[in-house]
């Protein structure tokens, strides 16, 4: 059987601000603000850069390096956040350079790339990093000057005192890596940002489009083998026994590995080894009883039939509101398993010898592999090095290090170095993939009001967070009630872009659209009266911002001038709250020969205080686009255990000519950052979906859309 890896977190602390190589380190923690366990005098030769995992170093001259300390997905933290440091060390962007940072475990305690939460998590912490690295160079300034530091100001790396004597940074950096750490350093005020608020180039844009090496698909060292790995072709098998004398007769082959259930094909290049994979005979026996989409299908709406739940919110008496309202409208919507397909395939390298273990690739959390490898292997975590590569996509993939464990797994066996490489079929058919969910969402209704609101949830072996009852509308009815199961599949199954609330967002914001037209009210008075109702709430239970929510329907609503479009334009409307962020989104589609075509997007976001308003603009475009892409056309199905797709042929993905124009549009806002990664794609299903129905009065309540629309033109 197929297993899931499962990552576990891990807890570090700070460092120190110390003296090296001419110029000043400074560590951070990402929850904390510097201060020094070491004091001053330092033996200088008993540092070391890599005790370090993610700190500032100036130069003699001036130049300051940041060490981003995130695993760099496409979501632009490895430019945003050290933006956030070198607004508060006051230097000029230009004089940066940003290197990526290595797994520390020891002083760091966040290098995740996860639920949207690298810039709200990091906004102080890396503030204050730069502000108190700031604030120790104009200590060292005044002490030369013999003033008071409050005499001193700063600009671009230079430092100015009131008779207008000028330092710049690299010639007081000694002094200052000797002093005192400073706590509770002032931070600046919004309105003085001189980086932070402006478009920044993502920093890796160059080497990027110049094919430079920088993807886990890109690392090599002398006398690496390349592995492809044979695995049960279908979740419920485990192997039995296997041939590999075709195998080793491949030219490029040096070694065939077996290793649990797993068969590693070892080769001198991808070529040989995936060729090698082929050759191989192996077969395979029955360890749990394959499943298919059918079954899926009658497991998922006999547990909504069921009376098998788990309540995770009730507020009021839902059943009693139901039996006296003047109707109930109730619908059921379904979505399918989807794979990540990252544009990288899985891969990671790995170097296990007797004294450290060495492991390089694209991994959304890598503190959490290198402890899987270490206790895998059992071995201390302190010999294990993790490197984090850029990664060509994540999507929540990249959380599990299941390749990282079968890359570390097959070194130790072959005691080489070794980078395990999956083809897009490997990707596709050895997934940890989105579960397929259905909803079942009731509402009564009495005297032209909402009484009663009612979600079940049936998915494949986990259920919806326990925030996310807690999102809209909860708060806003009096009567409501949320309850789940599921069923415990061998598919296995995880994080995907917007974990659960990817097709919620679009059931629950499809269901209001005809709940406003059964009720005979306008769609978006109909949010707009609900949010009244959670206003000046005592609830602290309430994840959401009512009057957030309202500003971003006001906003969609004005930018994409809702019902004022021409002739032969449909348009509809979602809005949605997650990872703690309120985005609402309008679709404007027109039919042509009978299709409906989304044209343009219009999407209004509240995340706070924008970092890197182009890096946000990507964020929130990207996710809209993979939204559009998976509602209307992704779908994995399984017969007898095995997916049904294996490769772009057969799976359809979102194609350039089908990407609508996507007008993002901020709210301007002095709060705090929120999440961006993420929260952009769940509305838009809820806005297609009620887009079609203004053009066609047909209603969708099953993903993908087009299977529901049988349009042909649009299939593959």
């Amino acid at each position: 059987m197929k297993t899931k890896q499962v990552n576990k977190s891990r807890r570090d602390f700070l460092r120190t601000s110390v003296l090296a190589s001419g110029g000043m380190i400074i560590g951070f923690n990402l929850f904390n603000a510097c201060k020094p366990d070491v004091k001053p005098p330092i033996d200088l030769s008993l540092l070391d850069y890599n005790d370090f995992n993610a700190f500032i170093k100036i130069s003699d001259d001036g130049k300051v390096t940041i060490f981003s300390p995130n695993p760099e997905i496409g979501q632009g933290v490895k430019t945003s956040m050290p933006m956030l440091i070198a607004e508060e060390l006051d230097v000029a962007w230009k004089d940066v350079n940003v290197v990526q940072g290595v797994l520390d475990t020891k002083n760091y305690t966040r290098q995740v790339a996860g639920g949207s939460q690298s810039i709200r998590q990091g906004w102080e912490p890396l503030r204050q990093t730069g502000a108190t690295a700031r604030q120790m160079l104009v200590n060292a300034a005044a002490a030369k000057w013999n003033i008071d530091p409050s005499e001193c100001t700063t600009k671009e790396g230079i430092i100015k005192n009131s008779n207008g004597d000028k330092l710049g940074y690299g010639e007081v950096v000694k002094e200052a890596a000797l002093l005192e750490v400073p706590e509770n350093v002032k931070l600046k005020d919004p309105e003085d940002f001189k980086i932070i608020g402006q478009d920044i180039s993502n920093v890796d844009i160059d080497k990027i489009i110049t094919g430079k090496p920088l993807f886990g698909l890109d690392y090599k060292v002398d006398g690496m083998l390349y592995a492809s790995v044979l695995r049960p072709p279908a979740f419920g098998q485990k192997l039995g026994s296997f041939d590999d004398t075709n195998t080793r007769a491949v030219n490029g082959v040096q070694d065939v590995i077996k290793f649990g259930e797993k068969i590693a094909v070892l080769a001198t290049n991808t070529w040989s080894a995936m060729k090698g994979k082929k050759a191989l005979k192996a077969e395979w026996i029955e360890d749990s009883k394959p499943e298919n989409t059918k079954f899926h299908d009658e497991k998922l709406l006999g547990l909504l039939d069921g009376s098998s739940f788990e309540t995770l919110r009730k507020d009021g008496d839902v059943k009693n509101a139901f039996s006296e309202a003047d109707f109930v409208l109730e619908r059921t919507y379904e979505s399918p398993f989807l794979p990540h397909n990252c544009l990288e395939p899985m891969n990671f390298f790995a170097n296990v010898t007797a004294d450290k273990i060495d492991l390089v690739g694209p991994i959304q959390t890598p503190a959490g592999t290198a402890y899987g490898v270490a206790q895998m292997l059992g071995r201390n975590m302190d010999e294990v090095n993790l490197q984090m590569t850029r990664m060509g996509g994540g999507f929540g993939r990249r959380l599990y290090g299941d390749f990282a464990m079968e890359a570390a797994e097959v070194s130790h066996l072959a005691k080489k170095p070794v980078q395990v490489i999956f083809s897009r079929e490997d990707d596709m058919e050895d997934g940890i993939y989105r579960p397929a969910i259905k909803y079942r969402i009731a509402a009564s209704v009495k005297d032209g009001k909402m009484t009663g609101y009612h979600l079940k949830e049936a998915a494949i072996n986990s259920n919806m967070y326990g925030l996310i009852p807690n999102f809209f509308p909860a708060g806003a009815i009096d009567n409501y009630q949320v309850d789940v199961a599921n069923y415990k599949s061998n598919i296995t199954t995880g994080a995907w872009r917007a974990p659960y609330t990817n097709f919620l967002a679009s059931a629950e914001q499809s269901f209001f659209d005809e709940l406003a037209e059964a009720m005979q009210v306008d769609r978006i008075q109909l949010h707009l009266d609900l949010l009244q109702n959670v206003k000046g709430t005592t609830d602290d239970r309430i994840q959401y911002s009512p009057e957030r929510l309202e500003g971003v329907i006001k906003l969609a609503v004005e930018k994409s001038n809702w019902g004022k479009t021409k002739d032969g334009i449909y348009q509809g409307f979602a809005v949605y709250y997650c990872h703690n962020s309120h985005v609402a989104e309008v679709v404007d589609l027109e039919m042509q020969n009978g299709f409906p075509i989304i044209k343009k997007v219009t999407c209004a976001v509240d995340c706070g205080i924008v970092v890197n308003p182009l890096g946000a603009r990507n964020q929130a475009q990207g996710g809209v686009l993979d939204g559009i892409g998976h509602m209307m056309y992704g779908e994995l199905t399984f017969a007898d255990g095995m997916p049904q797709s294996n490769n772009f042929d057969t799976y359809q993905l979102i194609r350039i000519n089908q990407t609508p124009q996507v007008d993002v549009h901020f709210v301007e806002s002095d709060m705090e950052p929120t999440g961006l990664g993420e929260p952009t794609l769940p509305p838009v299903g809820g806005a297609i979906a009620n887009a079609i129905y203004a053009a066609t009065k047909k209603r969708i309540y099953k993903q993908p859309f087009i299977n529901n629309l049988e349009l042909e033109a649009l299939k593959l």
